[in-house]
């Protein structure tokens, strides 16, 4: 499938839906995908599908059924939240696989964003950013610090003050 096919996808998946601030959702994905482009269009495609079966009715099934490619559905897989197991067990794991970890580190990127942080409620942003910066802590070691650069730089420079 074409990345204007899955775009188009993740689009309609996504339709109606807004972000905790009240953004349509797929300027989300989109922001992802755009983030991962450079490491190549299977992580872009990722990117625009990573929420697609844990917030609306697509199933991993399904995205196969349209013509998803396996790998990509693969890796929206594993970023999917499962019922029971904590975010930062969820983190663990996607730190095992590369590009798991950066098509992770991308949607953290984009959630981390001032921005959108500061449109939350203070409490919120306040357990947000706790969160988002101790999966960074696990993630950012796990790829190539040349890709993690490309991709934060596109999606949230600052980010990279942490890094050093």
């Amino acid at each position: 499938m074409a990345f204007a096919e899955v775009d188009a996808l993740a689009a309609q998946a996504h339709a109606g839906q807004t972000d905790r601030i009240g953004v349509p959702y797929i300027e989300h994905v989109r922001a992802v995908a755009h983030g991962l482009a450079p490491v190549g269009e299977r992580l872009a495609q990722a990117g625009l599908l990573h929420d697609v079966v844990e917030d609306t009715a697509w199933t991993a099934e399904g995205l196969l059924a349209a013509g998803v490619a396996a790998d990509v559905v693969s890796l929206v897989d594993a970023v999917t939240k499962r019922p029971g197991v904590p975010y930062a067990a969820m983190v663990r794991a996607l730190a095992a696989d590369p590009d798991s970890a950066l098509l992770k580190i991308a949607d953290n990127a984009h959630n981390s964003r001032a921005d959108r942080q500061a449109a939350l409620p203070p409490a919120d942003r306040a357990r947000l950013t706790a969160k988002y910066r101790e999966a960074r802590e696990v993630l950012w070691p796990a790829v190539d610090r040349r890709l993690l650069e490309t991709v934060v730089r596109r999606i949230n420079p600052s980010l990279l003050d942490e890094a050093g």
